[in-house]
């Protein structure tokens, strides 16, 4: 039972330092739950049941990973939002995004789900955004 609690915190560890934890839900903690107590009926006799527990945690796992996972906010979304052209650079959504920010921003009489759009926006532009050269 020790060497299946030392797997199981092996595999959680490589999972956040992965970044799958990021997105960790109660079912995920279930799935692994039913794995672990699979694997110990596996080995204390209860192939059946083991079997069933291990069955059901890899048919999660295999469903989570087929559903994508939609985007936040969209380019076109951003770019409105930012009232920002087609191919904009990182410096333009920057100082639109600072422009923003400063009328929505909850200290300046803004909401706090308007600041958090506006920084959607930027950061998934910022995201596809080609980066400039370094000049050296």
């Amino acid at each position: 039972m020790l060497l299946l609690l030392l797997a199981a915190a092996a595999v959680g560890y490589w999972a956040y330092k992965d970044g799958s934890l990021k997105t960790l839900r109660y079912a995920d903690v279930a799935a692994g739950v039913a794995a672990l107590i699979g694997l110990s009926l596996l080995f204390k006799g209860n192939p059946t049941l083991g079997i069933v527990a291990l069955g059901g945690a890899g048919t999660w796992v295999w469903f989570r990973k087929q559903v994508p996972a939609r985007p936040l906010m969209t380019e076109t979304e951003a770019l409105a939002l930012l009232e920002l052209p087609i191919g904009a650079d990182a410096d333009r959504i920057r100082a639109a995004h600072r422009r923003l920010i400063a009328r929505v921003h909850p200290d300046a009489g803004g909401t706090a789900d308007l600041a958090r759009r506006v920084n959607l926006a930027r950061d998934t532009l910022l995201a596809v955004t080609p980066s400039r050269p370094i000049d050296r």
